[in-house]
This record gives structure tokens, C-alpha cells and sequence, in this order.
């Protein structure tokens, strides 16, 4: 549980860190496991001690979009504020690798309001974080051609799971960005006759 004591707002609150140690489960995860589920009820809060989190939303054609990832000493500001207004939850969340999550009840989170002014400072930092996140999404989205939604996305799983090299298919990562898996393996071979990623079976290389 030391972890928590590297989150900004928590390490020099030891009060803050007590609370979550007595009343928070850890739970371990493998790679694909899922932490929340869609249209299910929310009855903890995760904060991601290690590893990562993929956090999806389905729309009416059961397509996944990937919202964000949730990194070590994060939590999921979907499952708060549906847990505040009691709500199903509108998103599912995946272990992106092998992780441990601290789940903390949602009837604690009044009381850590009200007696741990840094757990508001928490929500908001990373209410500001993942806003940041969204906007970079729709710019991308808005203004950016896809070969570079894809070397900004493949940039940004490198530095999430600290390897140069991502495990995926280009069917997962044409789901993860919103496209045709045709349209990803066509970048996909164009970037790697310019010399910026190797291809290999189920993985790409960033070079």
C-alpha cells in the first residue's frame, strides 16, 4: 500500500492513506480482465496501484471506442461521478496488463470529502487531466489525418507500458482509434517502409 503514498495529494497526508488502507480492497488483475463492466453498479472507486487500465465505451452498434487509459495512481472519474448521482456505469474498464487496484467503497467517499480536503484536490487533478485527454481526442479527431492519430496513439501506448514494443492487433488498434482494421494494416506497412516501426506478429516495434 506504499503506493499510495507516491500520489501527490496523499504523501504527505498519512491521515488520508490510513482510511484508504483500512477500507480499500486490493484487487490483482490479469491482462483483459475486466474492472467495471457497462450498465452495472458501482459499488467502489479504483485506484490503479500498478500497472494499467483501458476504460471503453460501446455505442448502439456494440462498437468499442477507447475513452483513456487509467495509469498508477489514477482513478476512473466516471466510476466517482456515477457513483455520486447513483448511476449504472456508462463505461467498461480492462486491465491493459497485469495491475493491482486498490477498490474503495463508494459509501467512503462523503466522508473523505468532507474530513480529507486532498482527496477533492485528487478528483480535480485528475478531472483536469483527463479533460486535457479529451480535448487532445476531439483534436485529433477534428483536424488530424489518421497516420498520424495512429504514430500519436502508438507514441502514447509506448510510454504507458514503458516498452517500445505494443502487443496488439491491428484489429485491436483499429477498434481502439475508431477505423477499418484495412485502413490500420495500409499505415501500418506505409510507417514501416519509412522506417518508423517494425511489424511482427501481433506486435509492432517503435523505432
Amino acid at each position: 500500500m506504499e503506493d499510495l503514498k507516491q500520489i501527490t495529494e496523499f504523501g504527505t497526508s498519512p491521515g488520508i492513506v490510513s482510511e484508504l488502507m483500512k477500507h480499500g480492497i486490493v484487487k490483482k488483475l490479469k491482462e483483459g480482465d475486466i474492472l467495471l463492466q457497462e450498465n452495472a453498479f458501482i459499488s467502489s472507486i479504483p485506484i490503479i496501484l500498478k500497472g494499467s487500465v483501458k476504460v471503453y465505451q460501446t455505442d448502439d452498434d456494440l462498437r468499442e471506442m477507447l475513452l483513456y487509459y487509467l495509469k498508477e495512481g489514477e482513478t476512473c472519474l466516471m466510476s466517482v461521478f456515477g457513483a455520486m448521482y447513483r448511476e449504472m456505469s456508462k463505461v467498461k474498464a480492462v486491465a491493459n496488463e497485469a495491475s493491482e487496484v486498490l477498490l474503495v467503497p463508494v459509501d467512503k467517499l462523503g466522508y473523505l470529502a468532507k474530513e480529507h480536503p486532498e482527496w477533492i484536490n485528487y478528483i480535480f487533478r485528475i478531472y483536469h487531466q483527463r479533460f486535457q485527454e479529451l480535448l487532445d481526442v476531439v483534436n485529433a479527431v477534428a483536424f488530424k489525418k489518421m497516420d498520424e492519430r495512429l504514430l500519436q496513439f502508438l507514441t502514447r501506448k509506448t510510454d504507458i507500458g514503458r516498452s517500445r514494443v505494443i502487443r496488439i492487433t491491428h484489429e485491436e488498434l483499429a477498434n481502439e482509434l475508431g477505423t477499418a482494421r484495412v485502413v490500420v494494416s495500409r499505415l501500418l506497412k506505409q510507417m514501416e517502409k519509412e522506417g518508423l516501426i517494425e511489424l511482427g506478429r501481433n506486435q509492432i516495434t517503435l523505432m
